[in-house]
């Protein structure tokens, strides 16, 4: 008898396997199904997991651990731009990946990603690949009226990641502990930040 493909007996097989398995072998699954399918699956899969009440959406076809529907689209808003700002999407996807690994999370490297990320557009905006983000951030508080507080805030936040014992530094004993909040405070404070400097130099 020749082989052949039965579609129903694979359906059956597959849908008694997902159900059968641990939760985040269950997402993984899903994950790896993003490679045969296109936006409409990724799209479907956010309506059924909300609606299940998961903890997980799809950004960048990677499942993360982010519910709220302004960060997820701050999130995916920076990184849909268009390829003119191709290091920054690649510094965010890599946020992603590691913020998203079920399996070994690297919350640390994911904070160093997503400040990359700004400092990445940094050097786009300025046209200077030795441009820091303090000088932008210089150049927009006097061309487009930022708010000296609010320029300030920024900097700070930047200087949490670069101080002695921060994120950007070597492990050592008094080095900061990154917990999955912090990853995730980063990550979607990065997108909505570079989205800003985005969408106020453009004007």
């Amino acid at each position: 008898m020749e082989n052949y493909f039965d579609p129903t007996s694979t359906y059956e097989y597959i849908r008694d396997w997902f159900f059968k398995v641990e939760w985040y072998q269950q997402l993984d699954f899903l994950e790896f199904c993003t490679q045969f399918n296109n936006t409409e699956y990724l799209q479907q899969c956010n309506v059924l997991l909300k609606q299940e009440r998961s903890a997980y959406r799809f950004v960048a076809s990677k499942l993360v651990e982010i519910t709220s529907e302004a960060e997820l689209a701050e999130v995916n808003h920076a990184i849909s731009r268009e390829d003119s700002f191709a290091p920054v999407k690649a510094h965010l996807a890599s946020a992603i990946a590691k913020y998203s690994d079920r399996q070994n999370p690297d919350y640390r490297n994911s904070v160093k990603e997503s400040i990359s990320a700004v400092e990445a557009l940094a050097k786009i905006i300025a046209k200077d690949n030795n441009a820091t983000l303090g000088s932008v951030l210089n150049k927009l508080e006097k061309a487009h009226g930022l708010h000296g507080a609010f320029k300030d805030a920024l900097s700070k936040l930047y200087g949490w990641t670069s101080s002695d014992g921060g994120i950007r530094h070597s492990l050592t004993e008094t080095s900061a502990t990154v917990a999955m909040e912090d990853a995730k405070l980063m990550l979607v404070i990065c997108s909505a930040f570079t989205n800003y400097l985005i969408d106020k130099t453009q004007k």
